[in-house]
């Protein structure tokens, strides 16, 4: 807290701020990004070369040359991985000859997938360790790209490791591994790295934020003072970074502007001021700020939700969350708790009758939120061995097809037909029953195509496999909404490239959750 004297500075500070509109930073690969360190001045695209290039002594430019500095024996931040690609089920060479910018465009543009295979299938082709792209040097182009990916589907703790394993310390790394402390908590460690990096130029904001942070209360209201009178610090920006060093006008002062689109620094100064933001309808990266012990019990089971449909929170930490009390209401999230609750105690006593009966809640609340795959992970193993009988049976069977196992499902007595094709795809004998609709017989046709189709065949004769992959998200997509042609050539480009396994369980969940790709 600011001593008297500092708080009379800080005053007459905060009094001096005019309440214009926050004027948004430029934007980058994904816009949220805080503005907390100073960008080196952008480089271009490298572009395919001249037919003639000139010659090696010529001058092109009066300007000197651009030069890129490494660390002596660091690997090229394409190589670095959290997994070995074997281990994953991925080729070393995924990337092969596809041209890292390519591939950096690829991942920039592509739609996140719903499905819960294809979602897995992508993030484990961004935390690989791979062979680098063959034109793979010193740029950081598609190594930043699959970080951006990364925070775009919410894999924070992924993305997090990755930076850390590079051992980079240029301002766009720490930039992204900077946002990525403060969602999760741990911003005292970001400010403390901030300060011990020389390379490192914080911007006004974020310098207040850490020095506010360590406690420097004088060091930071200089620096506000001299940012405003340089203009460095837009109006809206004044009032936030004001409040934030004189929590004591908080309750006085009038609500802040809503932030419709702040970034993680935003974020957590709105916090400190206490006007926290809903993070409902921000970015899935900012749900990890609500699973902190500090958030109500309420919104750390939404947060646990949106994450765990995401894929980056296990339905075991679901389960666990829905488990640390008792619901203080009924309806919506309250029954899905007491659902889930009630089946804990069934499964601990082993009850089978109870078991049977709690079931259908479980499911349906798993429907409404789309943690359906997340839940089978976690439930399949335990329902397994049994005896269930009619409707609890029927989930019990979805629950294991939609799991990382599903040709461990066990059949009916007496399967329905679309449970027949649903076996028969986990068997990996498509051909053994008769699909019904066109879906089921795009996916059968695709498991049954020979070799890769001919729309991605020239990027597999060119050694652009992970290339391919990427366009076949795409066509996955598509398959959903109803080009079944597109949904055939996805199945038979993921058999192609030895993904069999991704390809079955991606047609299961489209199947059973009835989801777009």
């Amino acid at each position: 807290m600011a001593s008297d004297p500092l708080r009379h500075v800080l005053t007459c500070l905060l009094l001096s701020l005019p309440g214009a509109a926050m004027a948004q930073g430029p934007l980058s690969a994904i816009d949220w990004l805080s503005d907390s360190v100073i960008l080196p001045a952008p480089v271009a695209m490298p572009r395919a070369a001249p037919a003639t290039p000139p010659e090696p002594d010529v001058a092109i430019s009066a300007l000197p040359e651009q030069i890129t500095v490494s660390p002596l024996g660091a690997p090229s931040p394409d190589s670095v991985g959290l997994v070995p690609a074997r281990r994953l089920g991925l080729p070393d060479d995924l990337w092969g000859a596809s041209s890292s910018v390519t591939l950096a465009r690829r991942l920039g543009e592509l739609d996140i997938p719903q499905l819960p295979a294809l979602r897995e299938l992508l993030k484990s082709m961004l935390i690989a360790e791979l062979d680098p792209p063959t034109d793979s040097g010193s740029d950081r182009t598609l190594f930043l790209a699959r970080i951006d990916a990364l925070l775009s589907m919410g894999a924070l703790s992924e993305a997090s490791e990755l930076l850390d394993r590079a051992g980079r310390t240029e301002p766009d790394y720490f930039r992204r591994w900077f946002d990525i402390s403060l969602l999760t908590g741990t911003e005292n460690r970001a400010c403390t790295r901030m300060r011990a990096l020389p390379k490192i130029s914080p911007t006004y904001a974020a310098r207040i934020f850490c020095l506010a942070r360590g406690g420097d209360w004088q060091a930071a209201a200089l620096t506000l003072g001299t940012a405003k009178a340089l203009g460095l610090v837009d109006p809206r920006e004044d009032e936030l970074l004001g409040r934030f060093l004189l929590d004591e006008l908080t309750d006085h002062a009038a609500p802040l502007p809503h932030e419709r689109n702040p970034t993680p620094l935003v974020f957590s100064m709105y916090a400190a001021v206490g006007e926290p933001i809903a993070t409902g309808n921000l970015p899935i990266a900012f749900a990890h700020a609500d699973l902190r012990p500090v958030t109500g019990w309420k919104p750390r089971i939404a947060a646990a939700e949106r994450l765990a449909r995401a894929g980056v929170l296990t339905g075991d930490t679901l389960i666990a969350i829905y488990s640390e009390r008792e619901p203080a209401a009924s309806g919506g999230v309250w029954e899905r708790v007491q659902a889930m609750q009630v089946l804990g105690v069934a499964l601990d006593h082993a009850d089978e009758p109870a078991i049977a009966a709690a079931l259908p809640d479980v499911w349906h609340g798993a429907k409404d939120t789309e943690t359906e795959v997340a839940l089978a992970d976690a439930l399949s193993d335990l329902l397994s061995d049994l005896p269930l009988t009619g409707a609890a049976a029927d989930i019990r069977l979805q629950l294991a097809l939609l799991s990382e196992t599903p040709s461990n499902a066990a059949a009916p007595e007496a399967p329905t037909p679309d449970q027949a094709f649903w076996l028969a795809l986990a068997a990996g004998t498509p051909e053994a029953t008769v699909p019904s609709g066109d879906l089921a017989i795009a996916l059968r046709d695709g498991f049954l195509a020979e070799g890769a189709p001919v729309r991605l065949q020239s990027l597999l004769d060119q050694n652009r496999k992970g290339e391919a992959i990427l366009r076949a998200f795409g066509l996955f997509r598509l398959g959903a909404d109803g080009n079944f042609d597109a949904l055939q050539d996805a199945v038979a480009l993921l058999r192609a490239v030895g993904l069999g396994d991704v390809a079955t369980r991606a047609a299961l969940h489209l199947l059973i959750l009835d989801r777009r790709a």
